[in-house]
């Protein structure tokens, strides 16, 4: 996928944009200093090209009743690609599962899992892991403090 060639106001822009995606368009247009009306195209073309994939509201887990945050990291029993098919699309039917990455290294992927506690993390690891993705291996991290979540991707600078 090639990348789009960004001015200094785009990246102005998306950084507003990371920052808060409830700006209105008139809000966004004066914090960047361009009209309304061309604020508004600049937008839409970020989104028409790709660039902007969506917008979402941050939710606090904890005020949901999911208290416990683990990485695990899972190596698969088997490695053909009928095995691999299956784990991708068990991991996109589970809800705990908040992220996935295909890692290089002696593990295979790295689930980011959200969970109410330590009884649901466990069940989630036997149950749907082990018995029935077909995980051989899991090493599982919790974690005991957020220092730093996502907050957006670094931008160029111009």
């Amino acid at each position: 996928m090639a990348t789009i060639e960004l001015d200094r106001t785009d990246i102005v822009l998306l950084a507003e944009l990371q920052r808060d995606g409830r700006l209105t368009n008139a809000e966004l247009a004066e914090r960047v200093h361009l009209s309304a009306s061309a604020c508004l195209r600049r937008v839409q073309r970020l989104e028409r090209e790709g660039v902007i994939s969506g917008y979402r509201a941050e939710v606090d887990p904890e005020r949901l009743g999911l208290g416990l945050q683990a990485f695990v990291r899972v190596r698969l029993g088997r490695h053909d690609s009928e095995a691999v098919a299956a784990f991708a699309e068990f991991v996109e039917t589970w809800d705990e599962v908040v992220a996935c990455y295909a890692l290089t290294g002696d593990m295979d992927y790295l689930l980011q899992i959200v969970v109410r506690d330590l009884e649901h993390l466990s069940r989630f690891l036997l149950d749907r892991l082990l018995n029935q993705a077909g995980g051989a291996d899991i090493n599982s991290s919790l974690v005991l403090r957020t220092v730093k979540s996502f907050r957006g991707l670094p931008l160029p600078s111009r």
